[in-house]
């Protein structure tokens, strides 16, 4: 199948997945009030907090074992692919198991010091609910690398599509189960049904995409690919921690500095304009695929026009975004917010601006990321986000909400100026040809890899 075909047909199920995913964040949000009431809906999102904390826990070591696995597989390493699957499936295992038990002992925590005696809704439900719901989030830890049989087969779009069934499967029992006066314990419960079913159902598609008869030796466990796993699984550790800085600092920063109504301003603002992201987000999910297998064969010339060409589409994307946002976003805002807040026009142009830069960067750094080279990004972030962090309190102090908008903007635009030449030595592209070299791409584009 061709480029243009794969980038179709990936682009398409990314965008069908986009939708049911905020159909899943926001079409359940008024059942839930209606059938739970508010102030019951309102201690669950809270409680919720605790499993998406564990979620987020597995250090990446399924996206670690992952990269390896189809950087490996692309090269014609199928051997150190097949052992790098195996010892990713048993490092995540080792993970699952160490986490249950964490599970366990920090709902034993909570309830020692009787953090849920006074809240709405029942302390044993309120246990129960919580280890389900944990154990749905810690079962998932597996589809990083189940992903990557089907990118490594070239047939990403049907991984989006199990996903996007999975999505939908969640929306349709919760509602069923609102419908049927269920209660946090019942949509826990069927939560956890769906994941195993989900992700057992995920792992026999993955591996029938993959043929690795013909090894005379199965995948084997090495300690050397378990020490590489982890190694690699805490650089993308740092990705969840260098956005929590940045993100909660921020706001902790305008909190302290401006007071809330200046938090709820700029938050919302940053809000509406970051959804002029989600396209790029489509476009990313439907390149990176392409791009990694490409680095993986190490075909660096492909490579680099799949690169121009995201950062072609994506730069189109966001000025088309920051348009829209110019010329109609104040008339969203407005309806958004039903014209209870009314932030000042600098904040509004400052975060317009940073749209391109964010998008730039995403993709720039998506390359180290395919590579799997978290380390080379993700320090960098880390010390961005500090640096913008700081530079947001001292310039809110001087200028307001428009100098804290000034410090966010510093982010974007120095992790663009970092990542950006670095993914280009990354691939061996040259700079001060960019623009050359993406006008002989356009007839490519077409052509089959």
């Amino acid at each position: 199948m061709s480029f243009k075909k794969r980038l179709i047909k990936t682009g398409y199920s990314s965008i069908i997945n986009k939708i049911i995913k905020i159909a899943e964040q926001l079409l359940l949000v008024p059942f839930f009030i209606k059938f739970w009431g508010a102030s019951y809906y309102g201690e669950w999102l809270t409680l919720t907090t605790i499993p998406t904390i564990i979620g987020l826990s597995d250090l990446g070591f399924g996206t670690a074992a992952a990269n390896s696995f189809i950087l490996n597989y692309a090269a014609n390493k199928k051997q150190e692919a097949s052992n790098i699957s195996k010892s990713g499936y048993f490092s995540i295992t080792l993970i699952i198991s160490f986490l249950i038990f964490l599970s366990i002992a920090l709902l034993y925590i909570f309830n020692m010091y009787n953090l849920f005696d006074k809240l709405v809704i029942p302390k044993n439900e309120v246990i129960i609910s919580i280890y389900l719901l944990m154990m749905s989030k810690i079962i998932c830890f597996y589809q990083p690398l189940n992903e990557a049989y089907f990118k490594a087969a070239r047939k990403f779009s049907e991984s989006i599509n199990l996903t996007s069934i999975f999505s939908g499967l969640n929306i349709i029992f919760a509602i069923f189960i609102l419908f049927n006066k269920g209660k946090i314990v019942q949509y826990s419960i069927v939560n956890l049904f769906i994941s195993i079913i989900f992700n057992f159902t995920y792992y026999i598609f993955a591996k029938r995409k993959l043929d690795f008869s013909s090894l005379n030796n199965k995948g084997i466990i090495l300690k050397s690919d378990l020490k590489k796993i982890f190694h690699k699984g805490f650089g993308f550790l740092l990705s969840p921690i260098w956005q929590s800085i940045f993100f909660q600092g921020t706001t902790l920063v305008i909190r302290i500095v401006l007071g809330p109504i200046s938090v709820t301003i700029f938050n919302t603002v940053r809000t509406l304009t970051r959804s002029a992201n989600q396209a790029n987000s489509i476009i990313i999910n439907a390149i990176l695929p392409e791009l990694q297998y490409e680095i993986g064969c190490n075909n660096l010339e492909k490579a680099r026009k799949i690169y121009r060409f995201g950062l072609t589409v994506i730069s189109f994307s966001s000025v088309l975004g920051c348009i829209i946002l110019y010329f109609g976003g104040h008339w969203l805002y407005e309806i958004w917010t039903h014209k209870s807040l009314n932030p000042p026009e600098s904040i509004w142009n400052i975060f317009i601006i940073s749209i391109l830069f964010n998008a730039l960067w995403w993709l720039s750094s998506d390359v180290l990321i395919a590579s799997n080279k978290p380390y080379e990004f993700t320090i960098a972030g880390v010390i961005i986000s500090i640096l913008s962090v700081f530079l947001s309190y001292f310039l809110s102090i001087k200028f307001g909400i428009t100098g804290a908008a000034i410090g966010s903007l510093f982010l974007d635009l120095f992790l663009f100026f970092y990542v950006f030449p670095k993914s280009c030595r990354l691939i061996d592209q040259n700079i001060n040809t960019f623009f050359f070299d993406l006008r002989n791409d356009y007839k490519y584009i077409f052509k089959k890899l």
